[in-house]
């Protein structure tokens, strides 16, 4: 699922748990099925409007209370469970684990690129920086006149501001973390 879907299975199991509330009582007091809000904690539905708005008036909060990022304390993500934000079939795969939100100064993405092909990126503007680090293959980074070769032992850090290519010249399917921070 995306990350907002995400945003709400996690908010609305911990204002549902924090009340003390069964999913019987929340079906009850929003008007949504059980079923249906079972598979929304579960982060295995996609709600609509329609439903969020239900389920912020039922419950009496604010529908920006659901949509936004959970509580710091900590937050799993499952790619395997995420549709890719970016995608062109054969070649690469973008997810967005952890966008950029009100009180976070950094954005992380995984990415995977298929042998021989490259994924390209506008400049992130002044004062963002890049890091990147190769879970497995081998990732080459062309920025500007900069070219780097990473493998699983590095980590690079660059900055942003202007067109970079992430390229796989290699023979398998190259996947990475890729990690913005805005300095300013």
């Amino acid at each position: 699922m995306d990350y907002l879907s995400h945003n709400v299975a996690v908010n609305l199991k911990r204002i549902r748990r924090s009340r003390g509330m069964s999913l019987d009582l929340v079906a009850e007091q929003t008007g949504v099925s059980k079923s249906m809000l079972a598979q929304i904690e579960k982060d295995r539905a996609n709600p609509s409007l329609g439903v969020l708005g239900k389920i912020s008036s039922g419950l009496r909060v604010k529908v920006e209370e659901l949509l936004g990022p959970p509580p710091l304390s900590s937050s799993r993500v499952r790619v395997t469970d995420m549709v890719p934000t970016k995608e062109v079939e054969g070649r690469y795969k973008v997810w967005t684990c952890f966008p950029y939100e009100d009180n976070q100064i950094l954005e992380i993405y995984r990415i995977e690129i298929e042998p021989g092909h490259t994924y390209e990126s506008g400049g992130h503007g002044e004062k963002t920086m890049e890091y990147i680090s190769v879970s497995e293959g081998e990732l080459v980074i062309q920025c500007g006149d900069e070219r780097h070769c990473l493998t699983k032992e590095d980590i690079l850090r660059f900055e942003t501001d202007q067109m970079h290519s992430y390229i796989n010249e290699g023979n398998e399917r190259v996947s990475f973390l890729c990690v913005f921070v805005d300095q300013h």
